[in-house]
């Protein structure tokens, strides 16, 4: 006799069965002479999340910036959908401090249509193919309504997902963010969860750092620990646990209850 399946396990099946995007193999990544992050290995499927947990200087940034080849790998294998580097244009990724200057006199639409700038060049006009990637990218995280609006005249949440909108105008299978959750209130912590879940649905893969365990539980499907390198990966039920946790965060007296990880003098970086 067999026994119903439940939602659940469906859905770890299909995320089994998806296509293989992000395979990281005994990854070490170093600034200068100095490794960084050493003995990294998980995978990130189509439609999956992962979040990145780990106090500061844990090497959360780095592995973020390791898989874009910002910094030099010493170790290991890093492959996007099987290739190494990673093909153009297929990662999206939002920094956690922008280099954009909120005073430049230029609108959200403006600034999502950079995101468009790898295909179609500098020097040629967007076309009606760009433009329609635009409107989707700020339709997908709800701000199409504000697309002629300056961009330092919208708050911080909505300059944030505007930056989502720049990297999504790509149309990248692979999405990394560090800490997109920083100083955003409820409103736009919302439209954020709502726009990776639907990310997800249509199969991007996503890479997302973070200490708040509401955007864990609501986006991703599995952690990864680090603390200068992996202490925990896999199923988020099963990695996030207050012993794992303490393991990760082991220099300093760290609690978790349902929303966050409370670690004194912790901010996330």
């Amino acid at each position: 006799m067999t026994h119903p399946t439940s939602p659940s396990e469906l859905a770890t099946k299909r995320r089994r069965d998806a296509a293989l995007v992000l395979s990281v193999r005994g990854a070490a990544f170093a600034y200068g002479q100095t490794v960084a992050l050493a003995g990294i290995d998980f995978d990130v499927r189509a439609g999956e999340a992962i979040a990145l947990i780990g106090p500061n200087g844990s090497g959360k940034s780095t592995l973020l910036k390791g898989v874009l080849g910002l910094i030099p790998r010493t170790a290991g294998g890093v492959e996007v959908l099987g290739e190494s580097p990673a093909p153009a244009g297929v990662i999206g990724y939002v920094p956690q401090a922008d280099e954009l200057d909120p005073h430049f006199p230029v609108t959200l639409e403006q600034v999502v249509m950079m995101g468009r700038y790898r295909s179609i060049g500098w020097l040629r006009l967007p076309g009606r193919r760009d433009k329609t990637a635009v409107h989707e990218a700020l339709r997908a995280v709800g701000l199409a309504h504000r697309a002629k609006t300056r961009f330092g005249d919208l708050s911080g949440g909505q300059q944030q997902r505007g930056l989502l909108a720049r990297a999504l105008a790509a149309g990248p299978r692979l999405l990394l963010l560090d800490e997109p959750f920083n100083g955003l209130d409820q409103k736009n912590r919302d439209a954020l969860i709502t726009t990776l879940n639907q990310l997800k649905a249509d199969g991007v893969a996503v890479l997302v750092s973070t200490h708040d365990l509401d955007l864990a539980r609501a986006v991703c499907d599995g952690v990864l620990l680090l603390n200068g390198g992996q202490v925990a990966f896999g199923p988020r039920e099963e990695v996030l646990t207050l012993p794992n946790v303490q393991r990760a965060f082991s220099e300093v007296g760290v609690e978790m209850d349902e929303h966050t990880i409370v670690v004194p003098g912790h901010t996330g970086h």
